[in-house]
């Protein structure tokens, strides 16, 4: 990345202040409400995320009126040969090329501030070349794509810990102690302010509707975020700690709670409605869509399932229709669903050969102590799930196991063409 991006002229170094976030879930939601509250205070933001859903200028949003925008397709195009001739016949790698051509887009196009996500891990990610941001943020840490990271939690939390840098301010959301260790040794390695959960700031859910967040000596009450589910507070929480923090901008409460109702982030827990497969459903039926694919995503959209189980006044069959890759702990992200789940269905990703099968999917669900079926593809799982509900019965269903899946889905839905989704 230092020598791609010297050849470059090292755009960098020509950015506008810089919020630099790692973490294994809830960085998308986290950035998507940092990005909607500074657009409702009149802000202008550069985003950097990855992998994409369906189209891959997804990955680069450019600050414009309205808010910021997915770059042009022939923008994109010039920009990514500009890097590719640069970079001549040196190695390279996809996501390298990707951030490097963020970096030449943001750089040449004005905005008030750069909201950068990290790609995978964060102290060799190709985004941990911006000397000096003026912030860091860390989302909660768990265990995820170990054949990079490390088999351990502290191996991982040392990871994303690597973007922490001398004197810039380190937001930190709820972590566990293995991690919040590794993570506060890093900080004093390096003099890094950390602005933890727990001793800095604060949340509660004290209405039905809303809850607080409380940094020092202020209380603010807001509104649910947009976004569903409950971890979402967590997120929307974190994403308020580090615009409070945003020394040089002026973000008002209302300004807060216009963004956290307003964001939008496709992929996670979204409800599909007016589609192919909710039309194939039951009169009645939910169809839910997350992107969610490690024990911690289970874990939080399992609790999610038992809200809405506990705000149902009656029982509804709960259906989990699932496709996931080679590489991840399919057990570990279904047990939590135990005792949940009328039926897991298995299915494949379209397009990925590092994706499971559906029957294999079908393995992993019975391990976790889950009944589980195959089906061909999504419109046979819809199937599958109709004939059981013949009865009348109104079923509630989540599509999930992976963004590659979710985006595919979103492609269908939408009537157009995914693009490879590589995260590196």
């Amino acid at each position: 990345m230092e020598r791609l991006l010297a050849r470059l002229g090292h755009p960098e170094q020509n950015l506008p202040p810089v919020i630099h976030i790692a973490g294994t879930n809830g960085k998308g939601s986290t950035t998507a409400y940092m990005k909607s509250s500074l657009e409702a205070a009149g802000y202008g933001v550069h985003v950097y995320t990855s992998p994409h859903l369906v189209h891959f200028h997804e990955r680069i949003a450019l600050a414009s009126p309205g808010g910021a925008k997915a770059i042009a397709d022939q923008d994109l195009m010039d920009i990514l040969i500009e890097c590719e001739i640069a970079n001549g016949d040196e190695p390279i790698t996809y996501f390298e090329v990707t951030t490097a051509a963020a970096f030449l887009a943001f750089s040449r196009n004005p905005a008030d501030i750069v909201l950068l996500e990290v790609g995978l891990g964060g102290r060799l990610d190709a985004t941990n070349v911006i000397e000096k941001p003026l912030l860091s943020v860390i989302t909660p840490v768990s265990i995820d794509h170990v054949q990079f990271l490390g088999d351990s939690l502290a191996k991982i939390a040392g990871e994303k810990a690597g973007i922490l840098k001398a004197g810039v301010p380190c937001i930190v959301a709820g972590q566990d102690r293995v991690a919040r260790d590794v993570i506060e040794a890093r900080a004093r390695e390096v003099g890094a302010p950390l602005v933890a959960r727990a001793d800095a700031w604060q949340l509660a859910q004290t209405t039905a509707d809303g809850f607080d967040f409380s940094i020092g000596d202020e209380v603010i009450h807001l509104p649910l975020p947009a976004l569903s589910g409950h971890h979402q507070i967590d997120n929307a929480g974190l994403a308020i700690a580090a615009l409070k923090n945003m020394t040089g901008f002026d973000i008002s409460d209302a300004h807060l709670s216009q963004g956290l109702e307003s964001a939008c982030w496709p992929g996670r827990l979204e409800r599909l409605e007016g589609g192919a497969l909710a039309a194939a459903l039951p009169q009645g039926a939910d169809l839910w869509l997350d992107g969610g694919h490690n024990s911690a995503a289970g874990l939080a959209l399992a609790e999610t399932v038992r809200t809405w189980a506990h705000e149902d006044e009656q029982t509804r069959p709960f259906y989990l229709v699932i496709g996931m890759m080679n590489v991840k702990d399919v057990t570990a992200f279904l047990t939590p669903f135990a005792g949940l789940a009328t039926c897991v269905i298995g299915v494949e990703i379209p397009g990925e050969i590092n994706g499971l099968s559906a029957n294999d999917v079908c393995d992993h669900a019975s391990s976790a102590g889950l009944d589980a079926r195959p089906a061909d593809d999504m419109a046979a799982a819809m199937t599958l799930i109709s004939a059981d509900c013949e009865d009348g019965t109104a079923p509630r269903v989540l599509i999930c196991g992976s963004l590659y899946l979710a985006g595919s889905v979103l492609a269908a839905e939408r009537g157009t063409v995914k693009a490879p989704g590589e995260l590196s």
